[in-house]
Order: C-alpha cells, then sequence, then structure tokens
C-alpha cells in the first residue's frame, strides 16, 4: 500500500500546496488570462523560495534529502504553510535524510501502570491515552463510559480512526461529524509524515482506504492538522447530548502518546451530563456490548 510512501508523500503534499495558492495571494503579477496550472507555477514558487527551479523541481518531485533549514523555512513561506503543515514538511524532510541512528517506526502500544494511576485519579473526568495511530490504549471508567459506542467493536486496541470511517454509529455519535472526519484523516497524515514505516499504520490507512469513500476523499486532500484542544459534541447513546471542552497533551515522559481529557464548565448542561454518565458507568460495570449500539436517531 503507497498511502505512506515518502517521495510520494513529499511529491502530492507540495504539488497540493502549491496548487491552492494564487499569484494574487502570493503578491505576484498574473500575466495573461489563460494559466495552465492550478495555483502558482514552479518557477513562481522557486523564486518565492529564494531557490533555482531545478533544484524545487527535485524536491517536488519526492527528493527532500538534503535539504538545509533555510531552504525549508523559504519553501514553508512561499508556499504559505501553517504550523502543522510546517511541522509536516520538516517531518517529510528530516525521514528522506539518513541520520544513521535508529528511529522509532511503530507507535506505543502500550502504558506504564504509572499511567493508568493517573487516569484513574481523575474520577469525574473522562480521561484516556492514545497513540499517533489513533489506537486507545488506556482509559479512565468515566473515558470507557464516553466512548461507549467505539469500545463496542471488540477489536483491541480499540481505534478512534477505524470507529469514524467504518462504523455506522460513527455519524449519530459524533455530532459534527464533516469536521471530525477531516480532522481524523488529516491528524493521520501528520503521523505518516513523522513515521513512513511504521507498519500498523500503513495497514490501517491501507483498510481506511479500501474499505471508506470518505476517507479516501480525506486522505486525498494532504491536510495536516495539530489537536491541541477545542470542543467537541457527543450525542450518547444513554445521557445524550454532550458539548464538552477537550485538552489534547503529549506525555513528555512517554514520546508517541498523548493523553485526551474532557471537561464541561460548571454550571452546563454538559455538566449534568457527566454526572448522569458517571451515575450510569457505575451501574453498568458489566453491561453488554449490545446496550452500547443503542443509539437516538438524529
Amino acid at each position: 500500500m503507497g498511502s505512506t510512501d515518502l517521495r510520494t508523500q513529499i511529491r502530492e503534499f507540495l504539488s497540493s500546496r502549491r496548487a491552492r495558492i494564487t499569484p494574487d495571494q502570493a503578491g505576484l503579477p498574473a500575466y495573461g488570462g489563460n494559466r495552465r496550472v492550478k495555483g502558482l507555477r514552479r518557477e513562481e514558487v522557486a523564486m518565492l523560495a529564494g531557490v533555482s527551479v531545478d533544484y524545487y523541481v527535485r524536491m517536488e518531485r519526492g527528493n527532500l534529502s538534503g535539504a538545509s533549514e533555510s531552504v525549508l523555512e523559504g519553501l514553508a513561506g512561499a508556499l504559505r504553510l501553517d504550523e502543522a503543515e510546517r511541522v509536516h514538511l520538516f517531518s517529510l524532510a528530516r525521514e528522506s535524510t539518513p541520520s544513521g541512528r535508529p528511529r522509532r517506526t511503530t507507535a506505543p502500544l502500550t502504558v506504564r501502570p504509572k499511567i493508568q494511576q493517573v487516569l484513574d485519579a481523575m474520577p469525574d473526568t473522562p480521561a484516556w491515552i492514545r497513540n499517533g495511530r489513533h489506537d486507545i490504549l488506556a482509559m479512565n471508567a468515566m473515558a470507557r463510559a464516553l466512548y461507549s459506542p467505539v469500545l463496542a467493536d471488540p477489536r483491541r486496541p480499540a481505534n478512534t480512526a477505524r470507529f469514524v470511517y467504518l462504523d455506522p454509529a460513527a455519524p449519530v455519535f459524533f455530532v459534527d461529524y464533516e469536521r471530525i472526519s477531516r480532522d481524523s484523516a488529516a491528524m493521520l497524515r501528520l503521523e505518516a509524515g513523522r513515521h513512513p514505516t511504521d507498519k500498523a499504520l500503513i495497514e490501517l490507512i491501507g483498510e481506511l482506504s479500501t474499505q471508506s469513500e470518505l476517507f479516501r476523499q480525506r486522505w486525498a486532500s494532504q491536510d495536516v492538522m495539530f489537536h491541541h484542544s477545542g470542543t467537541k459534541r457527543l450525542r450518547h447513546p444513554v445521557v445524550g447530548q454532550l458539548d464538552l471542552d477537550f485538552e489534547s497533551m503529549e506525555l513528555a515522559s512517554d514520546p508517541g502518546l498523548r493523553l485526551n481529557v474532557y471537561t464541561a464548565a460548571v454550571g452546563t448542561p454538559a455538566a449534568d451530563g457527566l454526572k448522569m454518565l458517571a451515575s450510569w458507568a457505575a451501574s453498568q460495570q458489566n453491561a453488554p456490548t449490545e446496550l452500547f449500539r443503542a443509539v437516538p436517531e438524529k
């Protein structure tokens, strides 16, 4: 499956970023009315980046090996990359340049017992740990209750990207499903740039590409993004809609793992909903998975 082939990633990412910028946006004169390319020409990007046309063509063909930091910064500026896109570009360049040092090629699949202690020490707040492939590796009781539809799939580790694209319950569970489906592919794209040889990631992308037309569309956009904080609206099968705030934090002591925490402001309907969720979770320790499929209709 070639979706994470490094040269292909570089070629498609650079050409897609070039195609979205008009000469006017770049501050360049648009000579003539019949441009043959969408967006900027290669020679225009080269000029803006301060490199030769031949050098830029080599890079857009998938070869970032040896590109200096100043060249990459110039290219990022020429293509008007945001923070996540810039990180993605530098990741692709780093993976293109052999360093002689062993690199992690698979995402972590376990967490330390003390991390589980941290999760369990937050009994009133859904909190869980995931890796870059979106495998759920550890949860507290509130997170298990909140994400019960995701956990209904018996495969372990549960994977939220697989749920988003392959489970018919996902468009109901995620109120803002269109945004979630865009974000999920963009985060996987960012991970693929960091770890293009991760076999399990390649297999996951292959599975989603084969079985989901929506994923194929989202993946083809070449978009990348961070997922640090924001709001998430969930339609829980038992307690109804929950409009929650989330924070996603990388664990400095465990590279590749992220802690996700969901909260609600005091006095809001979502805060009341979390209290109801806690009560339900306490009474349903051994609830059958069929209950988790009782997702209400829109």
